[in-house]
């Protein structure tokens, strides 16, 4: 087959969509339910530690959470927190 080099080729730094903290919680926590795991322990194992290997590797979860910082993780958890417990003023 025959290369055209008269045509553009299309080059991306991006590699995945972008994807919410939120969305990154619910897929590990669903990810680590089924597997049988107690995803509140899990994840709090994976905040104390840094250690990765908390968070099972099941759906690409694992992947998933290091995507953000652990501080970021936990701003997001705080932030949620305050918002839903009306202490956000």
């Amino acid at each position: 087959m025959k290369k055209d080099f008269q045509e553009t080729m299309k080059f991306s730094l991006e590699k995945e969509p972008s994807i919410t903290p939120k969305e990154i919680f619910e897929k590990v926590f669903q990810a680590l339910k089924e597997k049988g795991y107690d995803p509140i322990n899990q994840m709090v194992g994976y905040f104390i530690s840094g250690d990765p290997t908390y968070i099972t590797s099941h759906q690409n979860a694992r992947v998933l959470i290091r995507r953000l910082e652990r501080d970021e993780l936990l701003e997001e958890l705080v932030r949620f927190y305050m918002e839903n417990n009306g202490l956000d003023d």
